[in-house]
């Protein structure tokens, strides 16, 4: 098989999430763990740290995974989706995972996960394990893709499990409550683990305390550990200052400057303290280096990605309501003439608490990410007229965009967003 050959083999005939939606959910990990049986169990052979949380999971564990390798471990990423090429789910010190490596791994298991009736997510996560053990990683940052009890990267024993936080999304998988959702993501939380949640809440502080207290381990509250003094945000970098519990200060740059990134930070940095009482090595100066450079080491794309300056254009993957909410806050800090909104959705998400936080002055380009599950433009249209949201609605995110390129004189502001779908087609 060629690599394409593949490719399109996994896309086209395993249940795929982004594809067919809920029906590619697995209730149970049973075929996780028959697939890491037939492959020897590559899960148990690397230290591993499990990262889940509604937003900022992916940003997260890139951090992580570049302070690894910053501090000379050679290190696993797993993460999902991809934007533009599948290999971006799986690195090695940054590094995507060669197509042959996918191809032989394929061709050598086909018959095998058609047998188990392995989904899409759950082939990629046995090749991410097979992947890393072979490689012979120190530790691999294992991104969940859904939730966390049930999510098939859950069959790992990680060194330490992070929550970054719990807010409402995937709702008819993972309950339509918060503390059914923090309930779900408190599953990754395993006995004698130490687990890192980045932001606490009333709702949901007894729930973690709770598992933790069942799996005799102990639960720190990142936010309660670290707290912002200062904070200052530029196009292509930030600049942050924390102090700690001891009354430390400590100075971050950062090349994410999206403004959510602050809370993520401050996991990150809890994470790094609770794992050198584990025993890594993280010298400060090195984790400063790492958090200056994720991109460059790790490849992190469509977080308030910056794409032109003139006039100026940013993608940002927020999808949600919590991320929406965040991710548009920080447009109130430009100072352009006028906005435009390219945006799509995908059909499970919750329109009605999402448009609201639009701002109706500005001009809005509305488009379907090109996947099954992408909303239809004109019923996106219809329902964001109904908010005072006023556009039109495209064939396509690229015509979309296209033609907010050609609206927008120099001073505004071009934003692409609603779904990890709609940045991938613009990248």
């Amino acid at each position: 098989m060629t690599y394409k050959e593949t490719i399109d083999f996994l896309y086209s005939q395993l249940p795929m999430y982004s594809r067919i939606g809920k029906a590619a959910y697995k209730t149970d990990l049973t075929n996780t763990l028959q697939l890491c049986d037939l492959l020897n169990h590559p899960e148990k052979q690397f230290i591993s740290i499990h990262v889940a949380g509604t937003n900022g999971k992916g940003s997260t564990s890139h951090m992580l995974a570049a302070i690894f390798q910053s501090c000379g471990y050679k290190t696993g990423l797993y993460t999902s989706p991809h934007l533009k090429d599948f290999r971006e789910r799986i690195r090695m010190d940054g590094e995507m995972i060669p197509e042959t490596h996918v191809t032989e791994f394929v061709e050598k298991y086909k018959e095998d996960v058609l047998r188990i009736g392995c989904s899409f997510f759950e082939w990629t996560v046995g090749l991410a394990f097979d992947f890393f053990a072979k490689k012979k990683v120190d530790v691999a940052v294992i991104e969940t893709g859904l939730g966390g009890r049930l999510d098939s990267t859950n069959v790992i024993m990680p060194a330490l499990s992070v929550i970054t936080n719990v807010s409402r999304d995937h709702t008819d998988m993972l309950g339509d409550t918060i503390e059914k959702i923090a309930y779900e993501k408190a599953g990754i939380i395993k006995q004698g683990v130490p687990v890192v949640v980045g932001e606490s809440d009333v709702v949901t502080e007894n729930i973690f305390k709770k598992q933790a207290d069942e799996k005799i381990t102990k639960v720190y509250f990142a936010d309660k550990h670290f707290k912002l003094i200062s904070s200052h945000l530029d196009l292509f970098v930030s600049e942050h200052k924390f102090q700690d519990l001891k009354g430390d200060e400590v100075q971050i740059s950062s090349d994410l400057t999206g403004s959510y990134q602050v809370k993520n930070i401050v996991t990150v940095l809890q994470s790094i303290s609770v794992l050198r009482e584990c025993g890594f090595k993280l010298p400060q100066e090195k984790v400063a280096t790492a958090l200056s450079q994720v991109k460059k080491l790790t490849g992190l794309r469509g977080r308030w990605d910056v794409l032109q300056v003139s006039p100026l254009i940013i993608a940002d993957v927020a999808h949600n309501e919590s991320g929406l909410y965040n991710s548009l806050k920080q447009l109130d800090e430009y100072d352009v003439k006028q906005i435009h909104f390219v945006v799509g959705f995908v059909r499970d998400k919750e329109l009605s608490s999402i448009l609201p936080l639009f701002p109706q002055t500005a001009k809005y380009y509305f488009c379907a990410p090109d996947i099954p599950r992408g909303l239809v433009a004109e019923i996106l249209h219809k329902q964001a007229d109904g908010c005072g949201l006023y556009g039109k609605s495209y064939s396509s995110v690229r015509q979309a965009f296209d033609e907010a390129k050609k609206k927008a004189g120099i001073d505004d502001l071009i934003y692409v967003g609603g779904s990890n779908f709609v940045v991938a087609e613009i990248l």
